[in-house]
């Protein structure tokens, strides 16, 4: 059973995501995150505020099984399937982590000294987690889309705006991580 503990190869994990995404595009669906919050808020009367919200989100309830079967899913993977090993780290990243005020990174998925509930209430947790949360929030809808839906959904669509949008995430990444993280930490 140790190929539980073990990360799935990319010759197992690409084909089940095509898989996946052809049967959606069979069945006339389009896969990402961001559209359930939009299903949730009508559910929950936002239509009444904003037109954005006024359709029949009844046709959209599959969003709401899928986001409670990743969550589920990732629930699963953390709690039993994931290997209690250091993760493996270039000697450089560890060096560049340490200097950054990480402390043994490698040595759990999330750093704690940043994802952390005392963090939150600091300067930089606040910054990471609350102002990078609504970072993220906004972009996903100025894109109308989430990272996921864009690149995986959007692009095997042959959608010239997610291309856009895949580029963009990319580039802000590079510029987050090169400029503005350093900074932060």
């Amino acid at each position: 059973m140790e190929w539980i503990k073990s990360p799935w190869p990319w010759y197992v994990g690409g084909p089940l995501i095509t898989f996946i995404m052809v049967l959606m595009l069979f069945f006339g669906k389009s896969f990402g995150i961001s559209s359930t919050l939009k299903t949730v808020c009508s559910i929950g009367g936002a239509g009444k505020l904003s037109e954005f919200f006024k359709f029949d989100w009844k046709e959209q309830v599959w969003n709401l099984f899928f986001v409670v079967g990743a969550l589920i899913g990732g629930y699963i993977a953390s709690h039993y399937m994931t290997a209690h090993q250091a993760i493996e780290l270039n000697i450089e990243t560890k060096t560049a982590l340490i200097s950054s005020g990480i402390l043994n990174p490698g040595a759990e998925y999330v750093p704690t000294t940043i994802f952390s509930w005392d963090n939150l209430f600091t300067l930089q947790g606040f910054v990471f987690m609350v102002v990078g949360g609504f970072m993220v929030g906004f972009g996903t809808r100025y894109a109308d889309g989430c990272t996921s839906g864009h690149a995986i959904s959007g692009l095997s669509n042959l959608q010239f705006p997610s291309l856009i949008a895949v580029i963009g995430f990319f580039l802000g990444g590079l510029f987050v991580t090169h400029l503005i993280l350093p900074a932060l930490l």
